[in-house]
């Protein structure tokens, strides 16, 4: 393991600072006109951030790309229930975070997240540090199309790193993005890893990397694809029918917004990755045989798209 020290930190939080630039620049350029508000915060010792938010725009009603680097005395217990060894901890946190709401329905909702977490020991040894994230792809109407090159896009940023990497997150991702109370999954899946650390700083770094640049790879061709695509009030209720089941799995499961209220970290950023509007229906289930039900039958449906 190489050993952690200051300038290595930095060269990730410079990392993730330019990648969040990176992802609002192509964002906007996609809505052609909309635009990122600029959000900085503050907490003092505990560490602060940037949030950029995109609102009503022509494609995308909603994104956000949010950068954060926190500090704290100990980690969360979020952070401890797989390390319990590392409980107590002094620890540094810093990820970047982005989360697409596209307006038409035929658009897939897409997520991105990235983080660095450093515990520290105050016995003077080297710190445990780590990286996690990954990115996920939830459709309202599914194309296979789409699912593939998605899925493609994510194998051909892992081969470098092995054959094996690939299949291997694409399941931990299948696994972890499931809303356990539903039996069902939140998406189409991508790749989720966590407590990343083999081979070194560098080689895990590089991954990272090769995750970040992948994401709008994988994305921004599907809603080239399926901006223009026509619906009505139909489609528009039952997108914002499933978008309920985002908001179901980020309050209930999701590690990083536990993590983050754990942390004293930004309220309003945290939950910056809920839908803008949403819809929950008692009971409601789509007709079989319709582009509906299509989703669940077919869609979220664990499989092998490549």
């Amino acid at each position: 393991m190489a050993v952690m020290n200051a300038e290595l930190a930095q060269s990730v939080r410079a990392y993730f600072l330019e990648l969040q630039d990176r992802v609002c620049a192509l964002l906007e350029d996609e809505d052609a006109g909309a635009r990122f508000h600029r959000d900085p915060w503050d907490r003092g010792e505990s560490g602060g951030g940037v949030t950029r938010v995109l609102l009503d725009g022509q494609v995308l009603e909603q994104a956000g790309a949010g950068f954060s680097h926190v500090h704290g005395a100990a980690l969360p217990a979020s952070s401890t229930a797989r390390r319990p060894e590392l409980a107590g901890r002094a620890f540094s946190a810093m990820g970047v975070s982005v989360i697409v709401h596209p307006r038409n329905p035929h658009v897939p909702t897409s997520h991105m997240n990235l983080r660095f977490i450093v515990a520290h020991d105050a016995g003077g040894s080297a710190p445990a540090w780590w990286f996690g994230g990954g990115f996920d792809l939830t459709p309202y109407y599914g194309y296979r199309e789409d699912c593939e090159h998605w899925h493609r896009t994510a194998r051909e940023a892992c081969l470098p790193f092995g054959a094996d990497v690939y299949p291997r997150l694409k399941a931990e991702c299948d696994a972890y993005f499931f809303l356990k109370h539903r039996n069902e999954p939140r998406g189409i899946g991508g790749l989720f890893f966590d407590d990343l650390a083999e081979g070194g700083f560098r080689r895990s770094f590089d991954f990272v990397r090769r995750v970040g640049a992948a994401y709008l790879d994988a994305y921004l061709p599907i809603v080239r694809r399926r901006r223009d695509t026509p619906y009505g009030e139909r489609e528009r209720e039952f997108q914002l029918y499933r978008r309920g089941r985002y908001v179901e799995f980020n309050l209930l499961y999701d590690r990083g917004t536990v993590f983050g209220l754990q942390s004293n970290g930004r309220t309003e950023s945290i939950l910056m990755s809920l839908p803008p509007r949403v819809r929950f229906r008692y009971d409601w289930k789509p007709e079989p045989g319709t582009r509906e039900a299509e989703l669940t039958e077919v869609f979220l449906t664990p499989k092998e798209w490549v």
